[in-house]
């Protein structure tokens, strides 16, 4: 198995990747993050005597806007990595992997269940990559501190992880943000912290010409937001029966049943983001989870809509607020969605982010970067 930075020197000479200084600079340090690691495990006998699993290597964490080839990274880290106590996993399925055992070893025993939790996550495994770490909960926010201080401290798990954000602008403005702020010190002291902000956003050029709003409805316009989602997840569309669902935490117990959901885009219906009982909470915490989304079904309405037209107001202002990728397949085009009725005259406000959000300047900025 060639290393990492083989594997991309070759992507680029093929030109199936562009250069980029700031992708060179971030793979030539997770080769060596995994010459690290594997030289530990090929270190045998002595070096489980006198390393022992109290020696790590120093994790890393990529940031960068939507599009900058972290996630690329990641895939081509692991894959190369010649170790087999390695785990690759999307961070929000990992905290709801969390939560799962929490509840398990509260069952148990009585006493703080975060330290019991670390090792059964560690056994096994000696590199843990995620994929898009965003923290949008109380919940995950008080905990992260505590679990990740075990898991990189105690029991010597390389974390290596990508986000949108720097680590000081994670659960920026969350309710008691000082909880979390211990956690953002261990990333800082713990992790090196690498920036991938080139000019590039090669998710863009996957897209090409591809629109973002496909009306009217019908087996074209689905066609086409099926084609953008594999586009954006390098999915295989052979594959498509078999692309992963996902549960979104909005908190207080409540959650969201996404039927696709894959390197942060996330495919809903109009009924079920608009159709049922929600509020402006529940949208934000979409907008913090996927950098793109799809929105399928979106019907022309009446007066006899009004709620429903309320509720798509919201959710077009937490992606926009938010710079969220937004692709729909719809009734009619955006100004011809709701003429009349409640809230028609504001309406016109959604109208024009909806149209600003299919600009190259809109679609060219980074995920919840203002």
């Amino acid at each position: 198995m060639s290393g990492m930075l083989a594997r991309y020197e070759r992507l680029v000479a093929a030109g199936e990747l562009r250069s980029d200084p700031d992708q060179r600079r971030a793979a030539e340090r997770l080769d060596k993050l995994q010459k690290d690691l594997e030289s530990e495990t090929s270190g045998g006998l002595l070096s489980q005597l006198f390393g022992g699993r109290n020696t790590r290597p120093q994790g890393v964490y990529m940031w960068g806007g939507v599009g900058r080839g972290k996630s690329m990274l990641m895939d081509l880290f692991v894959e190369t990595l010649g170790i087999g106590e390695k785990r690759r996993t999307h961070f929000h399925e990992f905290m709801l992997e969390v939560d799962r055992l929490i509840r398990e070893e509260r069952k148990k025993e009585a006493g703080d269940p975060i330290k019991p939790v670390a090792t059964r996550i560690a056994d096994g495994v000696r590199c843990l990559a995620f994929d898009e770490m965003v923290v949008t909960n109380t919940a995950d926010a008080a905990i992260m501190s505590r679990l990740f201080t075990a898991l990189i401290r105690d029991e010597a798990v390389t974390v290596v992880t990508t986000s949108n954000r720097p680590p000081r602008d994670l659960y920026k403005d969350g309710l008691n943000r000082s909880l979390f702020l211990p956690f953002i010190d261990l990333i800082e002291a713990e992790l090196d912290v690498l920036t991938l902000d080139g000019p590039v956003d090669y998710r863009l050029d996957r897209l090409g010409d591809l629109a973002t709003w496909h009306s009217p409805l019908g087996d074209n316009a689905t066609a086409q937001v099926r084609e953008a989602f594999f586009r954006l997840t390098d999915y295989k569309p052979e594959d498509a029966a078999n692309v992963p669902s996902g549960e979104l935490d909005l908190g207080g117990g409540r959650t969201l049943h996404v039927p696709k959901s894959l390197k942060g885009v996330g495919v809903f219906s109009f009924k079920r983001l608009c159709g049922e009982n929600r509020g402006a909470a529940d949208y934000l915490a979409i907008a913090h989870a996927f950098h793109t989304v799809i929105v399928v079904g979106i019907p022309k309405m009446s007066p006899d809509n009004r709620n429903e037209a309320i509720r798509f107001t919201k959710l077009i202002d937490a992606l926009y607020e938010n710079n969220v990728k937004l692709f729909a397949t719809a009734a009619a085009a955006p100004e011809d969605l709701y003429t009349s009725g409640d809230g028609a005259f504001e309406f016109e406000r959604t109208v024009s982010r909806l149209k600003e959000m299919q600009s190259a300047d809109y679609m060219a900025k980074g995920h919840g970067v203002a």
